[in-house]
């Protein structure tokens, strides 16, 4: 199995917000992260513009090796 990581989306200016079935959330400060945990063992860490972060963020690397599921996970978040 290999673990497609899609391209992230980039917020984009509204002048309404649409208020049914909708969630937000602000994000104060950090890096927008895509934490891709592949069944080969590999563990992908990028910025929203590609810039491999796994070296800078190690520590997050090895937890996701140690903790996520061996069969591949995608995670979108604020580091």
């Amino acid at each position: 199995m290999v673990l497609h990581v899609p391209e992230p989306m980039l917020a984009a200016p509204a002048a309404v917000l649409p208020m049914a079935g909708v969630a937000y959330e602000a994000k104060w400060d950090g890096y927008r992260c895509l934490l891709a945990r592949h069944p080969d063992g590999r563990v992908e860490l990028r910025s929203r513009r590609g810039t491999a972060l796994a070296v800078a963020f190690d520590d997050i690397a090895a937890a996701a090796l140690r903790d996520l599921p061996e069969d591949g996970v995608l995670l979108d978040g604020v580091m």
